[in-house]
């Protein structure tokens, strides 16, 4: 079990303070395609109107309650879970925290603006089920890539990533889940929308996660050339 903790500790929040310039740089493009897969992913989950994402829930709750915009809420509660991050937790909060939480907007209105005329509320329930995993997949795999980078990851992941490391008898998996199951069920007493789509998200997200972990993390080391 013990080695299993230092394999988690070093996966989420590894000493980066030898990383030179050309490092970071080579680091953050990995991040940042990691951030497009996701959100090509996070896209098609959304076009398929079958719920909206776990997170999202919370903000669409707190969004009603409060009686400001999502998107509004959304920065706001990044910036809140930065800065909390920051004065309590070491090796988590980098560069590429900020590139996830202000680039993904601009990255999903993109795929949207794409994607929108073929999935959408009118298509088929087929495909706008095959929209729905699919996006679930894509956003695993791209969420994997983006924590392999080392150079940060959204605030709103960062929760589960340092509750796994501090949680060290739980898989990352099962802690995924725990969290993605407390937005949903905080938001939805807000006033948030949970649909079908949201409880797929909710169980399949986090186990995705973790199986396309191991997978990237030797892709992007080889990038990186760090062992």
């Amino acid at each position: 079990m013990e080695k299993t903790s230092e394999k988690k500790k070093e996966q989420f929040a590894s000493d980066t303070s030898k990383r030179d310039a050309k490092g970071w740089a080579k680091a953050l493009v990995i991040l940042l395609a990691g951030l497009i897969i996701a959100h090509l992913g996070v896209t098609l989950f959304l076009l398929s109107e079958l719920g909206t994402d776990t997170f999202t829930v919370f903000i669409q709750g707190l969004s009603r309650t409060v009686h400001l915009t999502v998107g509004t809420v959304h920065v706001i509660i990044l910036c809140i879970l930065m800065v909390v991050m920051l004065l309590t937790t070491k090796g988590y909060v980098k560069p590429g925290t900020v590139v996830c939480a202000f680039c993904g907007g601009p990255i999903i209105d993109l795929f949207t603006w794409m994607f929108h005329p073929y999935i959408n509320a009118d298509a088929s329930m087929v495909i706008r089920a095959v929209s729905m995993i699919a996006g679930c997949v894509i956003l695993s795999a791209g969420m994997s890539i983006v924590i392999n980078s080392n150079a940060g990851t959204g605030p709103n992941d960062l929760v589960a990533i340092i509750l796994s490391d501090k949680i060290q008898s739980v898989e990352f998996r099962w802690v995924r889940v725990g969290c993605d199951l407390f937005f949903v069920v905080l938001g939805f007493v807000l006033g948030g929308t949970v649909g079908v789509g949201t409880i797929v998200a909710v169980f399949l997200t986090g186990p995705l996660v973790q199986f396309w972990l191991p997978k990237t993390k030797a892709v992007v080391q080889k990038i990186l050339k760090e062992e």
